[in-house]
């Protein structure tokens, strides 16, 4: 027996394993370190493969392995034990201190001595609004978030009025220079005009970006002490002032709307709806949609009530607080940032609306970030512990870690992040799935991490009650001249196939609760690809005798 000296007292023991192997007596002496922090099968595993025992003894050596840890570790205790008693009968330890400190450590790790948990704003507030949502005042509601989303799109319409403007101004200046190139303007004059430009471009941004934030923080204060005080008021029966606080501002969300964007209502979606039935004992019915939309549709308000989105508007805000939230597939880039493509156009559209439960858009982000970060650290430190097994698939592996390794900030493809909101049309909660490039190819398999990562989407769904999920089917939110109609067939063949493999899995995660499944293609597909794919989904899911079917042209 040796101790090593360290900061964790640690005693190496010498464990002895005795077979016989055909006429040979074989004797198998290992050293281990006590405590053992590992695992015992891990530990087992370790010992068979690199000592090459012989299978016809494997569970021996893993009895004889995990009593040998089991009774030497109970014997170090009962020595530690036995020397804790002689130093307290010799008066080396405190009585009083060790007391206090026994006491003080169990009313911490004890439930019924911790101290109850402080009322938090962000709960209480929801309770509230889940209340009155569900109340006669929902109305008012909807009304009093309508009128502030119409300040906030006017404010957005002289900013980017401004915006034009300046660009209009440094676009005829810029012209008049280059005019001027090679007579009294030289090459370093056009770029210090340019700089000017620039400049000013940001310093115009930068103002119109303090004044939104500031506008949506008054407005997320006035919304939210208005509904605790309108709670507060309705709980008094006495009250007579109650309906006069519930009428606020007459509501600008009417049913009416301008004939332009009504066209443009019925014309921008195609849909079909299925009801199937999945299971191998007990089925679980869910429902099947396939849409023609764009994808930032189902996030952004109208300033003009359309048919029917007074009604989304407060399915929305009914669930919001409910175990029936509505997710939406979002397909990004590997950097966490709403700085270009469909991420700056998402972040647009939720800068259009004040989100007056969540924290917004960009702290989410930042959140996320800093997340991410801690994760890769702890992946690192994991990685250089001595001892770890090489994975299966150690050339794939090492390939993504170098490309994590070159930028920690960065996801890789398959990986997903989170956000939450309150202020979109349709949606509670965006997965920001990362994919590459690959997915545009045509040779993509079931093992594509895209395709892992919407398994790993739905189940998060199964989880955290998220009973309507939208999903991009192509895998892309753009058509390209390489994706032909055979291309559009091959990806839509395969996304059904592995959601229907996924959806099957679901009754093992969730105990089979129905859910609705959108399956989103771009809004410039044609219509006889839409129907060619419509006539796909049922043949792949073998749709029920229950069928129903709306188009809107």
């Amino acid at each position: 027996m040796k101790k090593n000296k360290g900061k964790v007292n640690t005693t190496e023991k010498e464990f002895v394993f005795g077979f016989r192997a055909g006429r040979n007596d074989c004797v198998l002496k290992v050293p281990l370190q006590f405590p053992v922090q590992e695992n015992v099968s891990d530990l087992h595993g370790r010992l068979m493969l690199l000592h090459k025992i012989p299978c016809f003894v494997e569970n021996e050596l893993r009895s004889t392995l995990s009593m040998f840890i089991e009774s030497e570790t109970i014997q170090d205790y009962d020595r530690e034990a036995e020397l804790a008693l002689q130093r307290l009968t010799t008066g080396e330890v405190d009585i009083n201190q060790l007391t206090n400190t026994w006491a003080k450590t169990y009313s911490e790790t004890t439930l019924e001595h911790a101290r109850p948990e402080e009322p938090s704003w962000d709960e209480d507030f929801a309770d509230v609004y889940h209340e009155l949502i569900h109340s006669p005042a929902s109305d008012t509601l909807l009304n009093l978030e309508h009128n502030y989303f119409v300040s906030v799109s006017e404010l957005i319409s002289e900013r980017d009025m401004e915006l034009k403007k300046l660009q209009e101004r440094q676009a005829t200046e810029m012209d008049k220079v280059m005019q001027e190139l090679g007579k009294t303007m030289t090459d370093q004059d056009v770029n210090a005009v340019a700089s000017q430009h620039f400049d000013a471009q940001q310093v115009l941004e930068n103002k119109w970006a303090n004044e939104l934030k500031q506008v949506t923080h008054i407005q997320k204060q006035e919304y939210q002490e208005w509904v605790i005080k309108l709670h507060q008021d309705m709980q008094n029966p006495n009250n007579s002032t109650i309906n006069e606080e519930i009428k606020v501002q007459p509501s600008q969300l009417t049913e009416e709307s301008e004939p332009g964007v009504r066209l443009y209502e019925e014309q921008r979606q195609l849909e079909e709806s299925f009801t199937i039935h999945l299971g191998a004992q007990l089925k679980t019915m869910h429902n099947l949609r396939l849409v023609r939309a764009d994808v930032l549709d189902f996030c952004k308000h109208r300033r003009h009530g359309s048919r029917g989105t007074k009604l989304r508007r407060l399915q929305t805000a009914l669930s919001l607080y409910s175990s029936s939230l509505c997710g939406l597939v979002l397909l990004v880039d590997n950097r966490v940032n709403s700085y270009s493509g469909i991420k700056r156009d998402f972040a647009t559209v939720s800068k259009e609306c004040t989100d007056f439960h969540f924290p917004r858009l960009e702290e989410q982000l930042e959140v996320v970030q800093q997340v991410m970060l801690y994760a890769r650290s702890q992946t690192s430190k994991h990685k250089d512990q001595p001892g770890e097994s090489v994975p299966r698939n150690g050339s794939s592996c090492e390939d993504k870690n170098q490309n994590v390794e070159k930028n920690s900030s960065n996801i890789l493809p398959g990986e997903f992040y989170i956000s939450r909101h309150s202020n979109l049309s349709e949606v509670h909660i965006v997965f920001h799935l990362c994919v590459d490039d690959n997915v545009r190819s045509g040779n993509i398999t079931a093992r594509e991490p895209a395709i892992m990562g919407l398994r790993n989407i739905l189940k998060v769904c199964c989880t955290h009650d998220v009973t309507n999920i939208t999903i991009p089917l192509l895998l892309v939110h753009d058509m390209s001249e390489e994706m032909t109609i055979p291309w559009c067939l091959r990806r839509a063949e395969l996304v059904f196939k592995c959601v229907k493999g996924f959806m099957m899995e679901m009754a093992s995660w969730d105990g089979g609760i129905s859910r609705t499944v959108q399956f989103l293609v771009p809004q410039s597909i044609s219509e006889e690809m839409f129907y060619q794919l419509s006539n796909m989904l049922p043949q792949i899911f073998r749709v029920s005798s229950t069928l129903t079917l709306t188009s809107k042209r």
